[in-house]
């Protein structure tokens, strides 16, 4: 039996949860604009994947590991943030890459999926789900609609954002432009830090 009251409820919380600003909206807009969608594509798919592994890794007693040992909690907490710093600094050091320079390049699939295991709002989310929703249904029918759920949910918001980012390439067209456009996301990623510092 599925709980469709709570289940709606999840759907709601899922998609405040993705298309509301975080670090992976606004480092697939940035690279959407600066890469543009097609090249973005390994950053959007080792996002929604990764997320979703993560939520199902959890959810099936990996999380137990964070109960017995709460020092990973603050670790991983941590090195989230400075991985995120460093994120920012990459951003705003990015320009529109120029024929024939060598660039750094969007995130990498593997990049991307790694980078959840860090991301802040990420575990908010995944503790949020895993706590609150656990009733959706039985054990683990309950955890496979949660891993659905955020597949498509993730799809759909981080390609909505990177479409956003690339559709901006024809309006930001010289470098300057493109550099302060990516100051502002790497700003924005800075401030999406403020709740692990004002625990």
């Amino acid at each position: 039996m599925i709980s469709r009251e709570l289940f709606f409820a999840f759907v709601l919380f899922a998609a405040v949860m993705f298309f509301t600003p975080g670090p992976n909206n606004i480092m697939v807009m940035s690279s959407g604009l600066t890469y543009g969608f097609r090249r973005t594509v390994p950053h959007i798919l080792g996002v929604v994947i990764g997320f979703a592994f993560m939520v199902g890794a959890v959810g099936l007693g990996f999380g137990t590991v964070f109960i017995a040992f709460p020092v990973l909690q603050t670790i991983l907490k941590y090195a989230g943030a400075a991985y995120l710093i460093y994120l920012a600094v990459m951003i705003a050091m990015a320009g529109p890459p120029k024929p024939g320079e060598a660039s750094r390049g969007p995130m990498t699939f593997w990049g991307a999926a790694m980078f959840q295991w860090v991301n802040v709002k990420g575990w908010v989310a995944i503790i949020g789900t895993i706590t609150a929703y656990a009733g959706i249904a039985k054990f683990p029918l309950n955890i496979v609609l949660q891993v659905v759920i955020f597949l498509l949910m993730g799809t759909a918001s981080i390609t909505v954002w990177t479409l956003f980012g690339s559709a901006l390439r024809p309006v930001l067209t010289s470098p300057r432009a493109v550099r302060i456009f990516n100051i502002a996301m790497a700003l924005l990623l800075l401030a999406s830090l403020y709740p692990v510092f004002m625990e």
